[in-house]
């Protein structure tokens, strides 16, 4: 079996070598760059299943590498994981604008970025097609019927919350960014009042209650829909 392969750019030597026995571990084949000019051709050489990018890079930042992945046909449905530092919050929402799929903190647990790893690579492998019923607790949404169900009860939701609950749900474990999410209420046929994201979560929070446990809030960043296993 070929095992799955990843390229890590990252200059820090200590971080490298952390990830690098993870991945030997977790069953990956994994090569790493240190910067960001060389990251790139190594990308377009290797075509791996995989990129772990750091945002701070010596020759070309990780967001310019990313944005330079994103716009090429070849390469832009690679899945990415940035590594950020905290101090970096708005780089990440940059790169998860530009398509990134995931990013992990630093200082970070080598368990932790692979289980993203496992995710993101699972995602990439489900056959895209129209999801019509999405189901997680005792919640029901079918999503051409614009209806929500906990158990057989429904629960009434507008436009703009029912487009923010099937966006997140849809796509379980990834983390959207509020101008995304913006982005894609106003793209459907809801009628966007409030253009704060918060605002329409804490409504769902609050219409939901208190068992409805699934959307976590990314500081400074977004919301995700938290996998069933999570």
């Amino acid at each position: 079996m070929i095992k799955p392969k990843i390229l890590l750019i990252e200059d820090e030597e200590d971080i490298a070598a952390l990830i690098k026995l993870q991945a030997e571990i977790s069953g990956y084949r994994l090569t790493i760059e240190d910067n960001g000019i060389n990251g790139f051709r190594a990308i377009e050489r290797e075509k791996p299943d995989l990129i772990i990018l750091d945002i701070m890079l010596p020759g070309q930042s990780g967001l310019d590498v990313c944005r330079k992945v994103k716009t090429n046909p070849e390469l832009k449905t690679i899945p990415i994981i940035i590594l950020s530092a905290k101090s970096e919050e708005l780089d990440v929402v940059l790169g998860l604008e530009l398509g990134a799929d995931d990013y992990v903190c630093k200082p970070f647990s080598p368990k932790v970025l692979f289980s993203r790893v496992r995710a993101v690579m699972r995602r990439g492998k489900e056959p895209e097609k129209e999801v019509k019923i999405l189901t997680f607790g005792p919640f029901t949404l079918e999503t051409d019927k614009y209806q929500l169900r906990k158990r057989d009860k429904q629960i009434t939701l507008t436009l703009s919350e029912f487009g923010i609950l099937q966006r997140l749900a849809t796509s379980r474990g990834k983390v959207l960014t509020r101008n995304q999410l913006l982005d894609d209420i106003q793209n459907s046929d809801a009628f966007v009042v409030d253009r704060n994201i918060d605002v329409h979560i804490a409504s769902l929070r609050k219409k939901l209650g208190p068992s409805f446990h699934w959307i976590e809030t990314v500081r400074g960043v977004g919301y995700r829909f938290k996998q069933d296993d999570e």
